[in-house]
């Protein structure tokens, strides 16, 4: 279930790189590819183009949000420690210091 799970949000994602390198941008990017602007010739309006492809991404991220949401909570818990102070051994009771040697007399 979880790879089903993974190979879709992968999917979303690619198509969401893909729908947002078409939008238009001031400098035309790969929106462009279309013929040209406004140019009678094409299948939307420039806004109806823009349009959809606000929607169609808008669309994918909350795709992309439930898929990602559904991964979490269908990896379960984890058996990792939630923090490192979990880890952190208490210290020791405090030890009395080593009394010095008394020296041997001769």
């Amino acid at each position: 279930m979880i790879v089903v799970l993974i190979t879709i949000h992968i999917m979303i994602a690619i198509a969401m790189i893909g729908v947002v390198l078409l939008q238009r941008t001031d400098q035309s990017g790969l929106g462009g590819l279309g013929g040209g602007g406004g140019s009678g010739g094409n299948f939307m309006s420039t806004r109806g183009q823009a349009n959809l492809l606000s929607r169609t991404t808008a669309v994918l991220f909350a795709a992309f949000c439930v898929t990602s949401l559904a991964l979490v909570l269908l990896s379960g818990p984890s058996n990792r420690p939630r923090s490192i102070a979990d880890e952190v051994n208490p210290p020791a009771a405090p030890t009395q210091p080593a009394q010095p040697a008394v020296p041997l007399s001769r």
